[in-house]
């Protein structure tokens, strides 16, 4: 990977509810330290875009960090990074929130315009709606980065998670996807390293599978 530039996105989203308060998910980061690493230990220059709570790898002082904090602003750092410097292969690891928040009501049903902190006395009323999909807008900002998404399901049904995985890479025009269940957030479970062709393999763990697909990116961009 000497030579190429790799951004990692990693970690979960911080959709804030005001200045203090927000919601989030469970993932850490490891997938993408995982990737950072082995990407840094075969030669590439790596940017590693973190969440707000994100474990960062043990090389980040060789590396360039960037912290985001919503689904939004993850986007938008992704997209200037892209149409400013050649990039050779994103890979989408992040944990991105389904729903951002759109107005908050108090218990009258009055829109509460407090941003710094809401007040504590009664709990707010929040509408969310939907979070933009970052990964279908890579290529648009794009077209010749070699991209990688990630699907995670809360299913043991592979063939059920291998089928969304790959609707997912024609929706968002990926060239891989590594689908895994949800059972991944508290300890090593296999991952499927899908092609857009709808070949696939089955590696074992997070670390294992940073390396497997480190390893199969690095001879597409090299051929």
């Amino acid at each position: 990977m000497k030579g190429k530039k790799v951004l990692i996105a990693s970690g979960g989203t911080l959709e804030k509810w005001d200045q203090v308060r927000g919601h989030t998910n469970l993932s850490k980061g490891t997938m993408g330290c995982f990737l950072a690493e082995t990407a840094y230990s075969m030669g590439a220059e790596v940017i590693y875009l973190h969440g707000y709570f994100t474990k960062l790898p043990e090389h980040k002082e060789q590396m360039r960090l960037v912290r985001f904090e919503g689904i939004e602003d993850l986007g938008e750092k992704i997209k200037e990074i892209l149409r400013n410097e050649k990039v050779d292969i994103v890979i989408m690891a992040a944990a991105g929130s389904d729903w951002i928040v759109d107005k908050v009501y108090d218990q009258s049903g009055n829109l509460i315009k407090e941003k710094g902190k809401m007040s504590s006395d009664e709990p707010p009323i929040i509408h969310f709606k939907k979070a933009p999909k970052i990964l279908g807008k890579i290529k648009g900002w794009n077209p010749e980065v070699l991209l990688v998404g990630f699907k995670l399901e809360a299913t043991e049904d592979v063939g059920y998670l291998i089928e969304r995985a790959k609707l997912r890479m024609k929706e968002s025009d990926a060239d891989f996807m590594v689908a895994n269940s949800s059972r991944s957030l508290y300890g090593d479970v296999p991952h499927y390293i899908i092609s857009s062709s709808g070949d696939f393999i089955e590696v074992q763990g997070k670390e294992q599978t940073a390396r497997k697909l480190l390893e199969i990116l690095a001879e597409k961009v090299y051929n």
